[in-house]
């Protein structure tokens, strides 16, 4: 695992079916550099909260953007003023480095918004 990069400036690798999940030491380290993230039945979640309806859609639009350039998708929740995110890697059946670098850019995201 790459430690010397931030999560924010890596890219997502793909990943095999049989990879295993993370350990569940590499995934308390790898949540320490996520804030505000927090794992629950085997995935990354986090609510992002919003003025209004139109931001919390274009924080939806850009996290889109990110993730398909990532080619890694998370489940996305959209309410009046709220974005909901969960994350975790289907081929490896639970966490994966590429779920907390997803965090990491979507964090980075709503800061620039």
């Amino acid at each position: 695992m790459d430690t010397s990069t931030p999560l924010a400036q890596r890219h997502c690798r793909e990943l095999p079916s049989g990879t295993p999940a993370l350990a569940d030491a590499e995934r308390a380290d790898l949540l320490a550099l996520v804030p505000g993230w927090s794992v629950k039945n085997e995935r990354l979640s986090r609510d992002y909260r919003f003025p209004d309806f139109v931001s919390a859609l274009d924080f939806v639009n850009r996290v889109g953007k990110v993730a398909e350039a990532e080619g890694h998708h998370p489940d996305l929740q959209l309410g009046w003023g709220r974005v909901g995110v969960e994350l975790w890697t289907h081929s490896v059946g639970g966490l994966s480095e590429n779920d907390f670098i997803l965090a990491a850019r979507v964090s980075a995201l709503q800061s620039e918004g």
